[in-house]
């Protein structure tokens, strides 16, 4: 049998929610938190950085710079202070996507959202990204009504909400963004006929008999299914 590593016993100090504690070095936030006793209901999901619940902002004692981070990702670090933001309460008004229009020459992301004119280009927003996107350019992508590029710059958002809580004038990018891919979608996207094809079969109910079988597979059946499956090139 192989020697397995052992696990690091270095520990470290760092304070959570106000108070201090000994923690392994090697866990993240999220299981230094777990590990210093306390049962997380809010501000945890997936665990694997793709949820955003688990935005992250802390400070290294001695230092006055604030860092941004998922608490599922980063590791923790000697004389961390942190706090989790699971939820940030951004701007997100009301609006039927039915009654807005990528095509009629205006821009419905200044209909929806006028105060994103109000965007000066600091770029804290995307200082303060995890994922480290371009927050600032796809807000000045969408305040051009730029939704193609939009959509591009913003596609690997996952909403943790960590840009609002920095932005100066009090923008919502997440939520501006999420419009304007739901627009570009819906409007400016060339419709797949496939798609639209294998749609009508499905209803017409042509898949029934294959579905049936899908679904009296046992799980390992279903796994090996899975990991024979041809793949298009």
């Amino acid at each position: 049998m192989a020697d397995v590593e052992a696990p690091s016993t270095e520990m470290v100090e760092i304070t959570i929610f106000g108070q201090r504690y000994q923690v392994p070095a090697s866990l993240t936030v999220l299981k230094a938190i777990e590990y210093a006793g306390y049962r997380l209901v809010h501000g945890v999901g997936c665990r694997s950085g793709f949820c955003g619940a688990c935005g992250t902002v802390y400070r290294i004692e001695g230092q006055y710079r604030l860092h941004y981070a998922l608490a599922c990702q980063k590791v923790v670090e000697p004389g961390m202070v942190l706090a989790q933001i699971p939820v940030y309460p951004a701007q997100r008004p009301d609006y039927k996507l039915s009654e807005l229009s990528a095509t009629d020459g205006q821009n419905p992301i200044l209909e929806v959202y006028p105060e994103i004119e109000t965007c000066f280009g600091c770029n804290t927003c995307t200082k303060s990204c995890p994922q480290e996107l371009d927050v600032m350019g796809y807000v000045s992508a969408l305040l051009r009504g730029d939704l193609a590029e939009a959509a591009d710059l913003s596609f690997d958002c996952i909403m943790c909400g960590l840009c609002v809580s920095r932005c100066p004038t009090e923008l919502a990018p997440p939520n501006m963004a999420i419009l304007g891919r739901r627009l570009y979608a819906r409007d400016l996207v060339p419709r797949a006929p496939h798609l639209t094809q294998r749609l009508k079969e499905i209803e017409e109910g042509v898949f029934d008999e294959e579905i049936a079988k899908l679904k009296a597979m046992s799980e390992d059946e279903l796994r090996k299914l899975y990991a024979e499956r041809e793949i298009e090139k």
